[in-house]
């Protein structure tokens, strides 16, 4: 008998019991964890079903059944019995979520009893209230025990049910979901087509679905889900196979799409709508060109923002009849000119001396380059050329004959940035086809291997250097002629961090992960200091990005939309031992088909002595 097999659990009551302990503690940490930064009662204003959840309900919701989900996670290794799925899972689920629950109870008891708010600012009794349902604290108690044991069930029988159920289950909650986030931009949307009325089904009033739309759309979601099962995936996986003149011809039509989208549906989109979009193609425009520093070559820089600071200021000091020192008032277009040299002339200056570093080395000095940048911007020394912390103020905005965009009108905002953003698509997209591009890319793979195979190494990094702080000072000079005016508070190094965990969590090296990437982050939660579709999360947002790049960095480095050659680095030893037990079992199969052959050779021959 297999030595494993005697391992198996005899019943469902035969638990990992230290395993199952450990899981219901980190559920029950979590749960803490976030009742105590104050997120459940900050979300509780937003509703998603109307009278009977809330986001602030739904963040804690989940965090039984992803425990629930993750401690019934059987590992399968190869050569070696594995049990199925099933009562044993169910019930490692149950007792995960009935001790997160108990954690939670004991935390309603400390809340009822001490008060600790002075280390604890949100150690509330507006927490308590959000706890116990506003009924007490038996009732709260009770009611999170049963609730923490059934959750946690469920994330566990997602293990048991049928993928197709998981699939469409999963289809539904993340529709309903969007579909409540998009709120303001549906709504928005349906105003500008005339169609308030579907709205008005849609949506309460005060806020999130009303149930029977709960109900109607979850239904109508669940139908798609199962008519269009494996449809998208096979569709996707066709356009990747795609080579050549195919290959292009596709992306032309989805290119083409894209475009008329971007262009008409702002048309029929209010002041608010039109200026988060705004906001999300000025941080498009940096992440595509942080996407080919980090995304093409691998140079990991922490100081990016400095590009998008050189931009700003450039065309300050250029057009604004404020400026301390220098006031030409330029035409914008004229100054966009000093804008690229200006911007390329400090790619050089910040990427020469960093040009032997890697990795964590040239994270630390590019992160020192963009706070010199900042300090310098701020300072006493350069206050008589560049403002210093009073700025450049009275940014005249981009006369283009016959309209000027500027801040006040949002949409010319959003057309500025999206003719800029296409310049840098269409930049990057043929950069990374053309040689330079191949050379960033193996200098990311390999940096020695590329070297000897001839490729020089030195300008290819500061040529990614050069192109991605271009992009950034488009960025700088499209927020200037926005806003109006420009001040080092709005170049900190946190615009940094956010623009790499964009092209992070979209998929690096790859266009189209950063333009989903920005979308989702931006346009969600919003940028450093601007406002996204969910401002209930302005207080909480970076540690969302925190969560979030930890996540990503442990379940699926290469992103949301990956590019096949990213998987592939990223994840080669998968691919190698794929390859591996391939060719295994082709050499098997060609041994048994030779086996057959010397067989049916045999037979013959003895038939023919016969």
């Amino acid at each position: 008998m297999n030595e494993r097999a005697m391992d198996l659990p005899r019943s469902a009551v035969d638990q990992n019991w230290p395993h199952v302990l450990r899981w219901g503690l980190v559920c029950g940490l979590v749960l803490v964890s976030l009742c105590l930064v104050g997120m459940p009662v900050e979300l509780d204003k937003r509703a998603i079903i109307e009278r009977h959840l809330s986001l602030g309900y739904l963040f804690v919701l989940l965090v039984p059944i992803a425990i629930g989900w993750v401690s019934s996670t059987l590992l399968v290794l190869e050569g070696v019995e594995n049990r199925r799925q099933g009562l044993y899972d169910l019930v490692t689920g149950l007792v995960v979520g009935l001790i997160g629950g108990g954690v939670l109870s004991l935390l309603m008891v400390a809340l009822d009893n001490w008060n600790l708010r002075d280390p604890l600012v949100n150690w509330s009794p507006q927490l308590f209230r959000f706890l116990t349902y506003e009924n007490g604290m038996g009732f709260g108690a009770a009611a999170w025990l049963c609730t923490g044991a059934l959750l946690g069930l469920a994330g566990a029988a997602l293990h048991v049910v049928p993928s197709v159920v998981r699939r469409t289950t999963a289809f539904v909650v993340f529709g309903l979901f969007f579909l409540s986030v998009l709120e303001a931009a549906i709504s928005d949307l349906s105003e500008g087509f005339g169609l308030e009325s579907l709205t008005d089904w849609l949506y309460a009033k005060k806020g999130g679905l009303t149930v029977t739309s709960t109900i109607v759309v979850g239904l109508v979601i669940g139908a798609a889900s199962m008519v269009t099962r494996g449809r998208v995936k096979a569709a996707t996986n066709r356009y990747r196979d795609m080579e050549g003149a195919e290959r292009q011809k596709a992306s032309m039509i989805l290119f083409v799409v894209v475009a008329v989208l971007c262009i008409v549906l702002p048309m029929f989109l209010g002041k608010i709508m039109n200026e988060l979009l705004a906001n999300v193609g000025i941080f498009l425009l940096l992440a595509l060109g942080l996407n080919i520093v980090v995304g093409l070559a691998g140079l990991l820089d922490l100081g990016y923002v400095a590009f998008f600071a050189v931009g700003g200021y450039t065309t300050a000091v250029l057009t604004s009849p404020n400026s301390p020192w220098f006031a030409p008032e330029l035409h914008f277009g004229v100054a966009l000119v000093f804008v690229v040299i200006a911007a390329g002339l400090t790619g050089l200056l910040i990427g020469a001396p960093v040009i032997r570093m890697r990795g964590d080395y040239l994270a630390i000095v590019t992160l020192g380059f963009g706070e010199i940048i900042r300090l310098l911007f701020m300072s006493d020394w350069l206050g008589p050329y560049f403002g210093g912390a009073q700025g450049i103020t009275n940014i005249p905005g981009v006369d283009l004959g016959f309209a000027t965009v500027k801040g006040t009108d949002p949409r010319s905002v959003f057309y500025l940035v999206l003719v800029f953003c296409a310049i840098a698509i269409y930049t990057s997209w043929r950069l990374q086809a053309s040689r330079l591009g191949r050379a960033w890319m193996a200098v990311r793979e390999d940096e020695q291997v590329a070297e000897a195979m001839g490729i020089n190494t030195v300008n290819a990094k500061l040529m990614a250097f050069v192109v991605g702080a271009v992009l950034a000072s488009f960025s700088g000079a499209v927020l200037a002629a926005k806003v109006g005016s420009i001040f080092p508070t709005s170049f900190m190094i946190l615009v940094s961090i956010i623009i790499l965990v964009v092209v992070i969590v979209g998929g690096m090296g790859n266009i189209a992960g950063v333009l989903v990437g920005s979308f989702v982050l931006i346009g969600v939660l919003g940028g450093p200091k601007q406002p996204g579709l969910l401002q209930e999360f302005q207080n909480y947002k970076l540690l969302i990005y925190g969560i979030l790049l930890v996540f990503m960095m442990l379940k699926r480095p290469e992103g949301l939309v990956p590019s096949a050659r990213r998987s592939r680095e990223l994840h080669q030893d998968e691919f190698l031992q794929d390859a591996w037990l391939q060719g295994d079992k082709l050499e098997s199969e060609e041994e048994e088909g030779t086996v057959v052959t010397a067989t049916v050779s045999t037979g013959e021959v003895g038939g023919a002595e016969e």
